[in-house]
């Protein structure tokens, strides 16, 4: 899709390495007219510089003065949905970093308040744009290795590392007011898992803090997942290993699958002919990101559902908040569909 032509004016909040990230982006796509905010004047700085935006400190300032079209929700998960809010009532179609939240309150009235505006609202799971990922949902579609039996995700990474131009103490990440936490910030993992193997319906968890690190929220979670066809799943998330990792087994019926980001291939054991075949893909880390954002202005344009609207994301927050109890209570929880 061309942008080039639209005269959009897009209103970033929060001026963090991915609200940067989506700047730029934007510029790429040819978004002419850039408005940044953040509640630290420092941190607005660069993209002042680099990218020419028009800088505000206060959000609801930047709303009433812009008229922005869309507005990029970029701050820690708790102002989420009220931020959100605020611009769909301002006229906006929103993208909303994820996680939609840290908790279900106030979700369900976002949604009302989208639909009755016919707003477009898209959350940023952008593992969905990953061309690796989208090759192992097109390979389970073809029934490539039969009914799916079980799957393993992982994602691991040393939060120092994360940002390491940040410290990682005043990160969203590491912080429980802010909605922080591995088993939100990288529901990644839970989101293409729902979307390979569909809704759970019922969800045990082992999480907590683990390390050394200076966070009061869970640093390591083992997420176990049941469906309503008897699959299985089982996502490990942590922020304490020292190498990135993240990767994804499938076994099915008649064969295996599996993905590792660092691996531009993916590879396909199909048992009647008793092989491995390796199938490469090209991968560039930023398409993913640009890839999202094309489709959020493709659904503002012609009106259509994101392949993330807010009641798919409200479906992942669910279970990751299911997680957190079963882990909390020690117990499974059963989920509604």
């Amino acid at each position: 899709m061309s942008t080039n032509s639209l005269d959009y004016t897009a209103l970033v909040a929060g001026s963090g390495s991915i609200g940067r990230r989506h700047m730029r982006n934007l510029r790429t796509l040819g978004i002419q007219h850039l408005v940044a905010c953040d509640t630290d004047a420092e941190r607005l700085s660069p993209v002042i510089s680099e990218l020419n935006v028009k800088p505000f400190t206060d959000y609801e300032r930047a709303l009433a003065e812009t008229s922005p079209d869309i507005v990029f929700v970029c701050t820690p998960p708790v102002f989420h949905v009220s931020q959100a809010r605020q611009a769909v009532q301002a006229g906006a179609h929103v993208f909303i970093e994820k996680p939609l939240s840290n908790t279900l309150d106030g979700v369900d009235e976002l949604i009302a308040e989208a639909e009755a505006r016919r707003r477009i609202v898209q959350v940023g799971y952008n593992l969905r744009f990953h061309p690796g990922l989208q090759m192992v949902k097109r390979l389970l579609a073809e029934n490539a290795i039969g009914r799916v039996l079980w799957a393993c995700a992982e994602v691991g990474q040393y939060l120092p590392d994360w940002r390491p131009w940040q410290d990682y103490r005043q990160s969203y990440t590491a912080r429980q007011d802010l909605g922080g936490g591995i088993i939100l910030d990288a529901s990644h993992e839970l989101d293409y898992i729902i979307w390979l193997l569909g809704q759970p319906v019922a969800v045990m968890c082992m999480a907590s803090k683990v390390s050394s690190l200076e966070v009061d929220v869970e640093d390591c979670a083992d997420v176990l997942l049941r469906f309503s066809d008897g699959t299985q799943a089982d996502v490990h998330l942590d922020f304490v290993q020292r190498e990135y990792t993240r990767s994804c087994k499938l076994v099915g019926e008649s064969g295996t699958l599996l993905w590792n980001y660092a691996e531009s291939q993916l590879r396909l054991y199909q048992a009647e002919n008793s092989e491995w075949e390796t199938i490469p893909y090209i991968f560039d880390a930023n398409q993913m990101y640009m890839a999202e954002v094309e489709h959020f202005l493709t659904c503002v344009i012609e009106d259509v559902v994101p392949v993330v609207g807010l009641r798919q994301a409200r479906c992942v927050l669910e279970v990751a908040l299911a997680a957190r109890v079963a882990a909390c209570e020690e117990r499974g929880i059963e989920l509604v569909g």
